[in-house]
């Protein structure tokens, strides 16, 4: 066995009433899970910093289970559309997520582990006591000796003490650290940062913006008319533009659309051309796609040289909505 530094003990096992439902699983409680170690992780579906933990926190709940791990999710949102029980199902089945998922909408949970983070994980042994945590990505290694590292302590004699071994693709590959430059930017007036249309923001009414001449790194603007939410960015008519001038591998815009149906097509740009080769999951080589559900779209990826480069999205029908660019 793999020898670890004592764990400490930082508390107990927060309440769970607070969860408005349940997804693949009854209703857990703390008395329910003791005697299992179980590890808690905050999510919500539309997070690029949760989405690329997927693929490892899913690993271990499928080669620990029988040793005695317990993995539950809490699904606590960020954005209204987020509070949809249907949207959430929808979201994790097609991650493959079987584990159970508390709904927390009203935030309950989410306060009883005085959480303050997407994604956030706790590890909690068998005796029900919280012996570790992690926010944010990554410490994937320290993570899983850990779990083992408990399920020892309760008594598990055959765990296999090699690391799950795993090469996510798609939105799960990791970011590019070292090249990254580009903080996470939302284009709701709450959070809304770098804004650089001539007049600024105008909030809650419908006001036509400008792209200025040129945008400097991590500054962007609007260009159409839109109506600027605290959360949400709405496009009014056709033709609508966003730019974002950045420095990173990829880039990921969490979108929707105003009706519900009605798909809206949106057309890319980087430098002003087609992507080509960089284009990302969700547009094709000449950077055409289309807006069908409201989540994370991944519309840029370069396998090249990581330079400052400018980020256009043209929607081509009214009513896109956008909430928040990340990269990676």
């Amino acid at each position: 066995m793999t020898r670890t530094a004592p764990l400490p003990v930082e508390g107990g096992f927060p309440d769970l009433d607070g969860a408005g439902a349940w997804l693949n699983s009854a209703p857990l409680t703390p008395q329910a899970l003791r005697g299992r170690v179980v590890v808690v992780q905050f999510c919500t579906f539309s997070c690029i910093n949760w989405l690329r933990t997927v693929p490892y926190v899913r690993a271990w709940a499928g080669k620990y289970r029988d040793a005695g791990l317990v993995v539950r999710g809490v699904h606590t949102p960020e954005f209204p559309f987020e509070h949809d029980l249907d949207k959430i199902r929808s979201a994790l089945d097609g991650m493959g997520i079987d584990y159970p998922v508390a709904v927390d909408n009203a935030f309950a949970v989410w306060r009883a582990f005085d959480n303050a983070y997407w994604p956030a994980l706790y590890f909690l042994d068998a005796r029900g006591r919280r012996r570790h945590h992690h926010f944010g990505e990554e410490d994937y290694e320290r993570s899983e000796r850990v779990i083992q590292q408990l399920l020892a302590e309760a008594g598990s004699t055959d765990v296999n003490q090699d690391l799950v071994g795993l090469a996510p693709v798609g939105v799960a590959l990791a970011a590019d650290w070292p090249t990254l430059e580009s903080p996470e930017t939302y284009v709701g007036y709450d959070r809304a940062g770098g804004f650089a249309s001539p007049g600024g923001l105008v909030a809650d009414r419908p006001r036509d913006y400008t792209e200025p001449n040129r945008l400097a790194l991590n500054t962007w603007a609007l260009d159409g008319n839109w109506t600027v939410g605290p959360q949400i960015t709405t496009l009014n008519a056709p033709g609508g533009r966003i730019a974002h001038r950045f420095h990173a591998r990829d880039v990921n815009l969490v979108l929707g659309t105003q009706t519900a149906g009605e798909p809206v097509r949106f057309r890319v740009r980087v430098d002003g051309a087609p992507p080509g080769g960089a284009h990302g999951l969700d547009v094709d080589e000449q950077g055409e796609g289309t807006v069908t559900a409201e989540r994370l779209y991944q519309l840029v990826r370069h396998d090249g040289r990581i330079v400052d480069r400018t980020f256009e999205i043209t929607f081509l029908d009214p009513g896109a909505q956008a909430y928040v660019f990340t990269f990676g």
